[in-house]
């Protein structure tokens, strides 16, 4: 019987986790499960029979790991490995009437600029799975991905490939945050914009710990919701590593996220055919519980959705227009002065950048794709990416991380033929002019249709109402007065007829006219009364930005006017910098000479706090200047570094901002050592300790180690790093051959727990002095006690802290 269930309109139920069925069958360790479509099919068709005899709609391939990374060093191909699998699934699956996903997970690799791998690396590796595979699936299930950027380049893989569905699941702690710091709102905004027809949760966390991320996911997303729990948190029983959850409390929880609106159930490690048959008889045969998720406007970074409800504030200051400073930087591909200008905007209250990199002797595409690279390796921010070449545009939003705002597209033909396509393809909010072949109209009337055309257009093909948002246009007062009205009057037109989202560039209309701020400041005010909700302005400009501030008071979005009264308090009139209306000119003068100098200026400790690795360097020069090296360590790089983890720990900042820090401090170390190699006292700057690391013997997950030691090595520890699935005799003769006192094991897999164990009794017998500490995905601390470690790092900061305190206690043991 051919399964009739419809996406969107019943549950539909896929299987549970082929590792754990074929560990039970007896899976060795270091042995790849994606080998065995080759030497062993009847065993991997078997095991899909049992999920489908269980009740599974679905099965997924035995492909999980299916990447050229990962099979060429086994000597493996895509196209047979894939290919294998693909017929293997489908022969289980046609008796049953069943379905195939063609099942994909991460690369293990880092993305540049965090690590190596270039985004159309990962994009080549999806598309030649997808190409050995989609011909025999239903969907593409891309699963258990957690840097939202990869997932980006693999959904482009799929989408520029084949025509299947997409579903694409993350995995999520805890916290509400992947490992990479990625948020469920950014997750939804990001892949309901790529077109996924489905999206949501799997592995990592148990059905009870993913309950509030559930519901959280069922409240933004409107595609359909996936989730795909482990069978509990991993524990030891008698030797053996398993989960906490048993089949019946599973399938109870499960069948509560189908009554909150989860369309698409199954399981992840831990969960046998047991597992979903309880499921499916628990949760029955039927339809999706409807969701009511209404539409709103949004752009975002990896880690940061912005939501034009209220509102939003686009710094303007990446724009060479009239900036000499910022044209000689981009000539020169000076990436630190662009960086330096965007962090300023975001501390000064910048909602989202816009990125313009447009002059006439410069590769712009080139440019941009390089300088939205750099931003959004630092910054948290979403972008707004400001281009008038078409192929500038498509450049930068491919390589967008998250969902970006195109900077933009308008009325004439040839503008709507070229833009609209590139935000639909590659996920993005578009922003419309209202100018066409006849350039801007002169009314209201004209300008409300020329945003009528472009939503219109827009929608035609595939763009939601939603993701458009409209720029009437200011024009100066000093030449066009009476077209000033025009334009507000526009924007409360587009606002309340066409129902989309409006932005201005407001400082326009003081062009050529004294005390612009003052002229400035009122446009925005008038402008937020028309109902415009963002404002491209310099958020460096305090009349701007309490405006703003006041507006939002006087509106009622400010409830209580708590906002207000913390922004007075962080900018007391004192300290402001007051406009040219409020105290003449030459005081604002003076104000703005000031600001710039604090600008220019800073300290090391902020340049590595942000990610400045040039910054960094220079600053650490100028302090040498005055400073023995080992005073700039003690006095600025190792505070900075806590104050940031502090910040990673508190969950303030993320991954991707914690290993650009090191980075920064690893700049700042290259520096001093050269001063260290001529300084009398620089045997006083050698390493805390020799510390080994390693990932065990069986598992060949490095990243979280790989984090670890980038860190470690900017705390001055010197790391003995031993790679990947390292047996326990090697990494024994390591540590007794270097005299290493602190080892570092990790394990992202519960079969190698058992590994590192078998590690951890071998230092006791032959290194007794050595301290262990554990970490990865699968350990907890009463994981980490059966292993018998003497700490357990629950991330790479904490892996740090315990590392500083167990070398300070031998060196006192020393002394």
């Amino acid at each position: 019987m051919v399964c009739d269930k419809k996406l969107g309109r019943d549950v539909i139920f896929f299987d549970g986790g082929m590792g754990t069925m074929l560990q039970a069958r007896g899976l060795k360790l270091r042995e790849l499960p994606e080998q065995l479509n080759l030497s062993q099919p009847d065993l991997i068709e078997s095991i899909h029979r049992e999920y489908l005899e269980a009740g599974a709609d679905f099965v997924t391939t035995n492909t999980f790991g299916a990447n050229p990374w990962k099979l060429e060093k086994a000597g493996l191909s895509v196209s047979e490995v894939v290919g294998s699998a693909v017929k293997i699934a489908r022969r289980a699956a046609d008796p049953f009437g069943g379905r195939v996903a063609l099942d994909i997970g991460p690369s293990g690799k880092v993305m540049a600029p965090l690590g190596d791998a270039a985004f159309e690396d990962v994009f080549d590796s999806v598309a030649l799975q997808v190409k050995a595979g989609a011909q025999g699936c239903d969907v593409v299930l891309l699963e258990t991905f957690t840097d939202l950027y990869e997932l980006k380049a693999s959904v482009l893989a799929v989408k520029e490939h084949c025509d299947l569905p997409i579903y694409a699941t993350m995995s999520f702690e805890a916290s509400g945050r992947t490992f990479f710091g990625a948020s469920l709102e950014s997750m939804v905004l990001t892949l309901e914009a790529l077109g996924v027809a489905a999206l949501g949760l799997n592995c990592s966390l148990g059905p009870a710990q993913l309950r509030p991320l559930v519901e959280r996911l069922c409240e933004l997303a409107h595609v359909p919701v996936m989730v795909q729990p482990n069978a509990g948190l991993p524990v030891m029983r008698d030797g053996v590593s398993g989960y906490d959850v048993t089949s019946d409390e599973f399938a109870a929880i499960m069948a509560g996220f189908a009554e909150k609106g989860a369309g698409v159930l199954g399981g992840c490690c831990g969960t046998n055919p047991g597992y979903i048959s309880k499921t499916v008889k628990a949760v029955g045969q039927r339809q999706v519980t409807p969701r009511s998720v209404p539409r709103r406007t949004g752009v975002c970074s990896a880690a940061k959705a912005v939501f034009f409800d209220d509102t939003v504030i686009i710094g303007e200051r990446l724009n060479p227009t009239g900036k000499k400073a910022l044209q000689a930087a981009l000539r020169a591909q000076d990436m630190d002065f662009l960086l330096r200008e965007a962090v300023a905007q975001q501390e000064q209250g910048a909602h989202v950048l816009d990125v313009n990199v447009g002059l006439p002797d410069v590769d712009e595409p080139a440019l941009l794709k390089r300088a939205v690279t750099e931003i959004q390796g630092v910054l948290d921010l979403p972008l707004q990416i400001d281009s008038a070449d078409p192929v500038a545009l498509e450049a930068a939003a491919r390589i967008a991380n998250g969902k970006p705002l195109l900077n933009s597209v308008n009325g004439k033909e040839e503008s709507l033929r070229t833009v609209l396509p590139i935000a639909r393809k590659y996920g993005a909010c578009v922003l419309g002019l209202t100018l066409d072949e006849g350039g801007i109209p002169e009314t209201a009337e004209g300008r409300l249709a020329v945003a009528r055309r472009i939503v219109e257009e827009a929608e035609k093909l595939g763009i939601p109402r939603e993701d458009v948002l409209i720029d009437c246009l200011t024009l100066t007062a000093s030449a066009q007065q009476d077209l000033v009205r025009e334009t507000l009057e526009a924007v409360r037109r587009v606002r309340e007829e066409l129902g989309v989202r409006t932005v201005l560039g407001v400082s326009n209309v003081s062009f050529g006219l004294p005390r612009r701020a003052v002229i400035n400041r009122t446009m925005l005010a008038l402008a937020l009364m028309q109902g415009l909700d963002a404002a491209i302005m310099n958020p460096a400009d305090a009349g701007m930005m309490e405006t703003v501030a006041a507006w939002r008071v006087l509106s009622g979005r400010d409830r209580d006017s708590q906002d207000y009264i913390a922004y007075c308090e962080a900018h007391p009139e004192a300290t402001a910098a007051p406009s040219a209306g409020a105290g003449g000119p030459q005081k604002a003068q003076k104000a703005q000479e000031t600001q710039k100098k604090l600008s220019e200026t800073g300290d090391l400790a902020s340049a590595v706090a942000k990610g400045l690795k040039e910054r960094a360097a220079t600053f650490t020069r100028d302090l040498l200047e005055s400073l023995p090296p080992l005073e700039v360590v003690e006095r600025h790089i190792v505070p900075a570094l806590d104050s940031v983890g502090r910040d990673y720990e508190a969950q303030k900042i993320f991954l991707p901002q914690l290993i650009k820090a090191a980075e920064a401090a690893k700049s700042s170390f290259e520096v001093l050592r050269v001063a260290l190699a001529s300084d009398p006292d620089a045997k006083s700057g050698e390493p805390v300790a020799p510390v080994a690391l390693a990932t065990v013997y069986g598992d060949i997950h490095d990243i979280g180690k790989n984090i670890v030691k980038v860190l470690m090595e900017n705390y001055n520890f010197k790391v003995l790093d031993l790679g990947k699935d390292v047996p326990p005799e090697a990494v024994a003769e390591a540590v007794r051959q270097n005299d290493i006192r602190i080892v570092g094991l990790s394990a992202l897999m519960t079969t190698t727990v058992v590994g590192m164990k078998d590690t951890i009794a071998l230092l006791r017998r032959e290194c007794p002095e050595a301290k262990v500490i554990v970490g990865g995905a699968v350990l907890t601390p009463d994981m980490a006690e059966f292993v018998g470690a003497d700490h357990y790092a629950r991330d790479a900061m904490e892996t740090v802290r315990i590392a500083t305190k167990l070398a300070t206690e031998a060196d006192a043991n020393v002394d």
